[in-house]
């Protein structure tokens, strides 16, 4: 996402993944868990239910928990949440002691590593209707034929830009229809016109996800069916050489004041005027930056029948294989997706709801509505959703903005830059080999 990715030490992941594994074979051996259990109103069931997130969607995930509790009198869900970086933290040391949650909200970026170990619930093996469900979209949650994950929501990667800032520096506002050279150009105009107050933009070569849109939109796969990269040193030299002429410039806005105004986004904190990044950043953007208005348009394309888009997974559900609860597990995740309240609840703060029932069920407004329209306008450009990245993609997506940064920081040269992300990625996908 992604902004919200984490490093995570490879070694001792796969080690504590390995021993859940482990754990959970010798425990099916011995004839356990025990078989999914059934309550009732006087005494029900209860599951565990974890996300990340911050207070807001903390708020509405409550709302929508105390809404499916009142609709199933014979199931209590426990509720927990914590930030992006120590979800995973927490995720990888139950997973090592055999004792994830029942139900959890989950990145594309790990599904792969859980799923394949064993350590998720085949969710075809329950009852979860996805039959609202754009049928490009699912395979996002399937590995080898078996679904660990049902999105619950989707996004799409787009332009954001603060209309108001425009007017006051006489720049017109963007339609979306640009080639790289003129989105740079659009970038450092802003940037001469903002008189170091106001910058174009963060660095958008240094977000994983637009390299992969760039990839797409020549042509290239970013992975091939064998976990291999897709894509060679000379391609990923080109991307981080697109701003180059930019990187020092007002045109971008320089990796110590990133830092400086870290958690918030530069965008957030109103140190530029656009960003790249995930369309469901809405809500948040607006709610950082105090603008009274905020627009999306689509990312640059040097072929405009090709923009490269589609619509990922904004997060999934999914389930633990251990759970003891399978058929509660089933009906609140079955919940979740599915029912028109839940998407009244959420409106576009965790996406725009994957499931047509639940979609539909939904009343856009303001910025929501943007959100909606905005996907609705891209849809003869969206292509299907990529299946789950390879094992290990949450780290090399951490490592490749781990070593823009240190390219935007003057560390590092683009041909220094490339070395060492391409040495991060061969080794991380040997040990998965």
């Amino acid at each position: 996402m992604s902004k919200e990715a984490l490093v995570i030490n490879r070694r001792n992941f796969l080690t504590t993944v390995a021993i859940g594994s482990a754990s959970a074979a010798a425990l099916a051996a011995c004839g356990q868990p025990a078989p999914s259990q059934t309550g009732s109103a006087d005494n029900p069931v209860t599951i565990n239910y974890t996300w990340w997130g911050n207070d807001d969607r903390a708020e509405r995930t409550r709302k929508a928990i105390a809404l499916f509790e009142e609709k199933n009198k014979d199931i209590k869900v426990n509720g927990n949440f914590t930030d992006f970086p120590g979800y995973w933290q927490k995720r990888a040391t139950e997973a090592a002691g055999g004792g994830l949650p029942d139900v959890m909200q989950w990145d594309l970026s790990y599904l792969r590593d859980y799923g394949q170990r064993n350590q998720l619930l085949d969710l075809s093996t329950v009852k979860i209707d996805t039959s609202a469900f754009d049928k490009s979209l699912l395979p996002s949650g399937q590995i080898r034929g078996k679904t660990y994950g049902i999105p619950t929501s989707t996004n799409a990667f787009a332009v954001y830009y603060d209309p108001a800032k425009l007017a006051s520096l006489g720049i017109a506002e963007p339609d979306g229809s640009w080639t790289y050279k003129e989105f740079n150009t659009f970038l450092a105009e802003v940037g001469a016109k903002g008189n170091g107050a106001l910058f174009g933009s963060t660095d958008y070569t240094s977000v994983w996800w637009m390299f992969n849109i760039w990839l797409r939109q020549n042509n290239i796969e970013a992975f091939t069916e064998d976990g291999k990269l897709g894509f060679g040193k000379d391609d990923l030299k080109k991307w981080w050489n697109l701003t180059a002429d930019l990187r020092g410039t007002p045109a971008l806005v320089s990796e110590e004041r990133v830092t400086q105004l870290a958690p918030k986004s530069p965008f957030g904190s109103n140190a530029t005027a656009t960003e790249v990044t995930w369309d469901n950043y809405m809500a948040g953007y607006l709610a950082d930056s105090g603008a009274k208005a905020l627009k999306v348009v689509p990312v640059p394309s040097d072929d405009p029948d090709n923009l490269g888009l589609f619509l990922k997974p904004s997060m999934l559900m999914v389930a633990s294989a251990k759970t003891k609860n399978k058929d509660a597990a089933a009906r609140f995740i079955d919940f979740m997706v599915n029912d028109p309240e839940v998407g009244q609840i959420f409106k576009t703060s965790r996406g725009v709801p994957a499931s047509k029932t639940q979609r539909d069920g939904t009343t856009f407004e303001g910025a929501d509505k943007l959100v909606v329209d905005y996907e609705k306008s891209i849809e003869q450009y969206l292509k299907d959703a990529p299946e789950p990245p390879i094992v290990g993609f949450g780290t090399l997506e951490a490592s490749f903005k781990r070593v823009a940064s240190d390219l935007n920081y003057g560390k590092l040269t683009i041909d220094g830059a490339a070395d060492a992300w391409f040495k991060e990625a061969e080794d991380l996908i040997k040990q998965n080999a």
